[in-house]
């Protein structure tokens, strides 16, 4: 067996209520264990899987609901992972369907897929599961992918696998419907150990740090991550690889037609370098952008970022500057991006802006940032106020409740920008950027919902929460 020293370091590895005295506490995870086997040929990824369930909720557990987000592409899925906006183009060889099939679960007493979109792997447990106790369960599973440039799929020139497993529900048990818009894949964080194996012509990208090794016209990477939220990887014939590193992170970038590569690696370096120095230290050991069929700009993971393959050069960057925000907004501090996707989304966007200031190279200022984002929201309210949707001004809502991808950026990103800038208004950038190190510092690889990112503001300024309240209730008025 021939062992590559190749570069394979991917993607890697209220106020008084809440009681913000003490740090969250770190606590045991829940851990996958999987082989894969994909045969781009026949469009199919087998795995069998072996989940190490932790009980760290205050109940016991009789079942456990796991996502089926694959079957959200079988044909007759009721809630479609493509909207209509991008289908057309996404769907580049015409309909082409997909899904997952469960074979077998060992170690329960019964299973169905069930759910209201045949979305929920429910698991009967043998006795039942209390707090602090472990569980383990093995899944068989084949995932039958269709052609399609999305996050799971045969794409034009790569294979995308997100979302292909079947994912432990938020507290064991809560169901989620695939959305459209925005990114629903978002769990619990837990530790993934994972073998793919795949024809060696082919280069993966992965969350997590690993090794590739090749026999027999095969390829086997093994790979492994810790505290990320979920696990996914890219693989393809044409990738280009190219090697950097911040802040002594190694950062690669896997390129499949970029005409300015090394504008794009740098760009993902300093992002990484200026949020690890402004709002908290980088938690994993490695960091990996890799070009896909996407399409939308980007899609984020944990370690790694996905930017689409047709972006021109000069739109890579800011693409790569704005998914590298998310591995804080989202995958460290664990906002949950399918129940508020303003949280991870705004604080992206004023992230940014913050990152455009401090790099003038870029050739685009904080003000700048704010400025668009103001102009943008406002077109959007004006039509929506002459349809009579006053209701999609309210912030506070899940992917299901936005009608497209023009609602969701508007209220979530554009309208997330000026919340934040707001704040910073009111209480000056030192105080923000101080609440906003406190809430990845108590919340790091845990969850992070509203009301702590609310109460670290609260801390700063007295009317820190009558701006969160009517920017999420949608009555303030921009």
């Amino acid at each position: 067996m021939k062992k590559l020293a190749a570069p394979l370091l991917c993607g890697v590895m209220l106020t008084g209520m809440l009681g913000l005295g003490g740090c969250a506490p770190v606590r045991e995870r829940t851990r996958y264990t999987m082989a894969l086997a994909l045969s781009p040929e026949t469009r199919t990824l087998t795995g069998e899987m072996t989940v190490d369930v932790f009980n760290g909720w205050d109940n016991a557990r009789e079942e456990l609901s796991f996502q089926l987000w694959a079957n959200a592409y079988r044909e007759g899925a009721l809630h479609a992972p493509v909207s209509e906006l991008y289908a057309p183009a996404a769907y580049y060889a015409g309909e082409s369907y997909g899904g997952i099939a469960v074979e077998e679960v060992q170690g329960a007493r019964s299973f169905a897929v069930t759910g209201e979109d045949e979305n929920i792997l429910r698991v009967v447990l043998e006795e039942p599961l209390y707090p602090d106790e472990r569980v383990s369960l093995s899944v068989c599973f084949t995932v039958t992918l269709a052609e399609v440039n999305h996050r799971l799929g045969i794409g034009e020139n790569a294979v995308m696998l997100a979302g292909f497993y079947p994912v432990l529900c938020a507290d064991g048990v809560t169901e989620r419907l695939p959305a459209a818009v925005g990114e629903p894949l978002a769990a619990e964080h837990a530790d993934y150990d994972v073998t793919l194996t795949l024809p060696q012509s082919y280069t993966a990208a992965f969350t997590g740090t690993g090794e590739r090794t090749e026999q027999g016209g095969t390829a086997a990477y093994h790979v492994r991550a810790q505290g990320v939220r979920d696990f996914a990887m890219v693989c393809s014939e044409t990738f280009r690889v190219y090697e950097g590193s911040s802040c002594g992170v190694p950062v690669l970038y896997y390129s499949l037609c970029d005409e300015a590569p090394r504008e794009t690696l740098a760009a993902a370096e300093e992002s990484l370098a200026f949020h690890a120095q402004t709002f908290g230290e980088y938690a994993y050991p490695a960091y990996t952008v890799v070009q896909a069929d996407l399409p939308v700009s980007s899609m984020h993971f944990p370690m790694l970022s996905m930017l689409a393959g047709d972006l021109r050069a000069e739109e890579l960057p800011p693409a790569a500057v704005h998914a590298t925000a998310h591995q804080w907004w989202y995958a460290m501090a664990g906002c949950d991006r399918y129940a508020q996707p303003w949280q991870d989304e705004g604080l992206a966007a004023y992230s940014c802006a913050l990152f455009y200031d401090a790099h003038p190279a870029y050739r685009k200022t904080y003000a700048d940032c704010v400025g668009q984002a103001e102009r943008a929201y406002r077109a959007f309210f004006s039509v929506w106020s002459q349809l009579g949707e006053a209701e999609s001004t309210v912030m506070s809502r899940p992917l299901g409740g936005y009608a497209g991808e023009y609602e969701f950026l508007s209220v979530t990103r554009d309208k997330g920008l000026i919340l934040f800038d707001r704040l910073q208004t009111l209480s000056g950038q030192k105080k923000t950027l101080a609440a906003l190190k406190e809430y990845v510092a108590r919340y790091r690889l845990t969850d992070a919902p509203p009301e702590v990112l609310v109460a670290c503001f609260a801390q700063k300024s007295a009317y820190a929460e009558g701006i969160f309240s009517s920017f999420l209730e949608g009555t303030c008025v921009i």
